[in-house]
């Protein structure tokens, strides 16, 4: 169960700051149309960009096991940069969702094609499922309760983001519930990367 709540705990702690991808899923989510579908599209990418993370660098240790210490201290050390800017936007309260303006996609295909676009074209997907989540998941004794939580992880928050589009995006203005949110997430990305360079020492 360690492995599962570790999955659950880093994917929650990364993808809820708000960037490309979450901006354009509220914007869209807003209007009420297709909310089920953007979030199993975001759902889907996430699993298997997470999995193919994990089991790769997994590969990569059993052919190159002196590699992955390498990349654990690297992983420890970009998740402590993180953990310090969420800290630091708590601190100075500069946290904030501001929705730029979007034209509604009315077409399904249309919306869908958007939303893979937007969250696979965005490198930061890539950083967070694949090196980050999927680093940490090489580690765990466990990786398919990892790769299990993670991807629940995922599909808690898309799904919270989608059903809850019009509380959420009112909530999320203020920057006091994102100090709130920053200093959840800089406590959890924190711990896991003092646990993460526990593992690599």
């Amino acid at each position: 169960m360690g492995s599962f709540f570790s999955g659950l705990g880093i994917t929650l702690s990364l993808i809820i700051a708000v960037g490309a991808q979450n901006t354009w899923v509220l914007t869209q989510s807003m209007f009420g149309r297709h909310r089920t579908m953007l979030a199993a599209i975001c759902v889907s990418c996430d699993s298997l960009l997470i999995i193919s993370g994990i089991f790769a660098l997994d590969a990569i240790q059993r052919q190159l096991p002196a590699l992955i210490p390498l990349l654990t201290i690297g992983g420890s050390a970009l998740l402590f940069w993180l953990g310090g800017q969420a800290a630091l936007r708590a601190w100075r309260g500069q946290g904030s969702l501001t929705l730029e303006p979007s034209l509604q996609v009315g077409s399904a295909g249309k919306l869908a094609l958007a939303t893979l676009a937007i969250t696979l074209l965005n490198p930061h997907v890539y950083l967070d499922t694949v090196i980050l989540i999927g680093g940490v998941g090489a580690q765990q004794p466990s990786p398919w309760a990892y790769a299990l939580g993670a991807t629940l992880g995922s599909a808690l928050w898309f799904t919270a983001l989608t059903a809850g589009a019009p509380l959420l995006a009112r909530q999320l203005k203020t920057p006091r519930a994102w100090q709130v949110f920053d200093s959840l997430i800089a406590l959890m990305l924190l711990v896991l990367a003092v646990s993460l360079l526990l593992k690599a020492l």
